[in-house]
């Protein structure tokens, strides 16, 4: 059977696939630009201004008190071992009025032996310290952490007295006072002990008054402020500088070194927070860090970023390990003898060493290589840190050692 069809039906027919084939290309490049725009977005990378740089001025500063604890459950301070303890609520009488002995306390004056008699297991001297934030004004409260600075056993439960915060200049700042909180928890018995964290010190949520503001300039004389990057490179200083004009014209940031950038903020303080604002959320791209290895000889961890690079080298380390093997062996004499009992202790020493066969390491272009090359010498973390320190010496590890 043949089927003839106009040309009428033929010219629709063509239309039809040519609005098909033109929704179809048209769904290939939406697709293409969707994965484009994910892959280009996932290797951007881009981070906040804020997360990078801080402006020059806008600082924390700490503080620092010393006081007591009181109100311990028999957990303070053992008064024979830590005599500022004694001292310390001394002149805390005296200052109060209260005298012992109908002799007035405080400085040199007061019995001594009295003092050396008083038991005060409900009393602890601790440091305080706090940090007082920027643009910190007089009335605003503050966190406090609370240490202990003599032998007390535990300071949960106790109650800090009225202790001034000092800053480095000597000036009193803050004024702390509250209730310790403490994390951990403890008991005691027929001298067993079981202890869960930190017992010895504690933090007072809000337990300091702020009595003092610090001087926060953030502008200079000229009109300028600056802006310091949390690492020192020259590139991702270029990069924020452009970030910065393109936001804000020409001639807004200017870079002084690899760490420093210049900026022109507007006069009016309202303005200048605006500023800060859209400065701060700014999107910029840091470039990448130099190649480093951090090697940590207490815990024996070795940390290295993506940039370092391994050249081909051939390693041999051999281990070597000493085995001490003590036995006591006791001596009985016989029935009847009037011997003694005689122990005695005998020892073995085993010396092992694993052969150190010569492995050739290939050169490594990223990160996944160079960790499948060192751990292809089935060495521990501890031998690791000799072999890197080896490489770099030869110069096969293209990184910085750093030891902490």
């Amino acid at each position: 059977m043949v089927t003839v069809m106009s040309s009428n039906s033929i010219s629709r027919a063509a239309r039809r696939m040519r609005a098909f084939g033109a929704a179809f290309l048209m769904f290939v490049l939406g697709c293409a630009a969707l994965f484009g725009a994910a892959f280009f977005a996932a290797d951007a990378h881009a981070e906040r201004l804020k997360d990078l740089a801080q402006i020059q001025g806008v600082r924390d500063n700490p503080l620092i008190g010393y006081g007591l604890v009181v109100g311990l459950d028999g957990t303070g301070d053992q008064t024979t071992q830590t005599p500022f303890t004694t001292q310390t609520l001394a002149n805390m009488l005296a200052n109060l009025g209260i005298s012992i002995n109908n002799q007035q306390i405080g400085g040199t004056s007061g019995s001594s032996s009295t003092l050396n008699n008083m038991q005060l297991k409900n009393v602890a001297a601790v440091m305080v310290t706090a940090t007082l934030p920027p643009f910190a004004r007089p009335g605003q409260a503050i966190d406090v952490t609370v240490s202990s600075l003599g032998n007390a056993k535990s300071i949960r439960g106790g109650t800090l007295l009225l202790t001034p915060m000092k800053g480095a200049d000597g000036q009193v700042y803050a004024l702390a006072q509250g209730n310790v909180a403490v994390g951990g928890a403890g008991a005691s018995a027929n001298g067993s002990r079981v202890q869960v964290n930190q017992l010895a010190a504690g933090r007072i949520t809000d337990g300091a008054i702020v009595e003092r503001a610090v001087q926060t300039r953030v502008m200079d004389a000229g009109g300028m402020m600056q802006m310091e990057l949390n690492d020192t490179d020259y590139d991702t200083a270029q990069r924020v500088v452009a970030a910065v004009n393109n936001a804000f014209g020409q001639g807004t940031a200017t870079p002084l070194d690899g760490r420093t950038i210049q900026l022109r903020a507007p006069a009016d303080p309202a303005q200048q927070v605006a500023f800060m604002a859209q400065l701060e959320n700014l999107d910029v791209k840091p470039a990448l860090a130099a190649a480093k290895v951090i090697l940590n000889a207490r815990t024996g961890s070795i940390v290295m970023n993506q940039m370092v690079t391994l050249q081909s080298c051939a390693v041999a380390h051999g281990n070597l390990s000493v085995v001490v093997n003590t036995q006591t062996v006791v001596s009985q004499p016989g029935a009847f003898s009037n011997g003694t009992t005689v122990s005695a202790k005998q020892s073995q020493i085993q010396l092992k060493q694993d052969n150190g066969a010569l492995k050739l390491l290939t050169a490594g272009a990223n990160l996944a290589e160079v960790v499948k090359a060192l751990n292809a010498l089935g060495a521990t973390p501890a031998d690791l840190m000799s072999i890197l320190q080896a490489m770099k010496a030869a110069g096969a590890l293209q990184a910085d050692l750093e030891i902490i």
